[in-house]
């Protein structure tokens, strides 16, 4: 009996103790985090302050809904369907250019623009730019080294980044892909075997002005198939063949970009061609 009061007893405490706890407080609405600051140090150079609450965010850009596709500020060159954004120079019977601008006479099958019936230009023009560019050989292609699957993306109508199959097929190091050609090769042989799609990113960066004259270099970073073959490489003037070059003369803020037709047979492809300025 003794047992049983001295449990009883002890029963009852815990039961008074635990009425007499306060219930558990309610858990504290969490902080929010600051969405910026005024009271932090000006970046050197610059206007803003450090985490500057009053600084411009960057616009909202909706990337494409598959890898390659162009993103919702971007100014699609061709889809597969047309090529209304090209155009290219008439020719007389010798080969001379006649200084009439006529339609791109490349042919579009199947969604692919086929390089055939000489250089074509786009119509805007464009200064510093990010640019993507699908291309493919075919492994049948007549000729080796400089008259075999090749091509060329001449920015702003002056600065190429050549576009050639290089599986198996020995050229000069500055005339190969992703490279500034007759300037700077490659830093590797990033090409697919021919007869599959490369992929070109490149972004390029104009040259800078002063009354028409170039006061800072032209600069090029190139992707080829996903690999970085040119890491903001200077561009030592327009390209040429088999000379060196330089920035002498006057050069315009913008002007068309150039894909090259180096007459291949069977032609070189292209698809999924867009623009962004930068």
């Amino acid at each position: 009996m003794k047992i049983i009061a001295s449990t009883l007893a002890f029963a009852l405490t815990g039961i008074a103790a635990f009425a007499a706890d306060p219930k558990p407080a309610a858990p504290a609405a969490e902080k929010p985090s600051p969405i910026g600051y005024s009271d932090t140090p000006v970046i050197p150079g610059t206007q803003w302050k450090v985490h500057d609450i009053d600084r411009p965010r960057p616009n909202a850009v909706a990337p494409g809904e598959k890898p390659g596709a162009p993103p919702s500020d971007a100014i699609v060159i061709f889809d597969g369907t047309n090529t209304d954004a090209l155009q290219a120079k008439e020719k007389d019977a010798k080969g001379k250019e006649t200084g009439k601008i006529i339609p791109c006479p490349w042919p579009v099958d199947s969604g692919v623009m086929m390089i055939s019936g000489g250089d074509c230009w786009t119509k805007q023009e464009f200064a510093s730019c990010q640019l993507h560019l699908e291309w493919m050989s075919e492994p049948n292609t007549k000729g080796n080294s400089q008259k075999k699957g090749n091509a060329g993306v001449f920015f702003m109508d002056r600065y190429e980044s050549q576009m050639l199959d290089c599986d198996n097929n020995p050229t000069y190091a500055d005339g190969m892909t992703g490279g500034v050609y007759g300037q700077t090769p490659p830093l590797v042989n990033a090409v697919r075997p021919a007869g599959q799609w490369q992929v070109y990113d490149i972004i390029f960066t104009a040259p800078k002005l002063e009354g028409g004259k170039v006061v800072e270099p032209a600069y090029i970073t190139t992707f080829v198939n996903g690999i970085c073959v040119q890491n903001h490489t200077k561009i030592m003037g327009p390209t040429k063949h088999k000379q060196v070059t330089d920035y002498t003369g006057e050069f315009p803020e913008k002007a068309p970009i150039r894909i090259q037709d180096h007459k291949n047979d069977p032609p070189v492809r292209l698809r999924n061609v867009w623009i962004r300025p930068l």
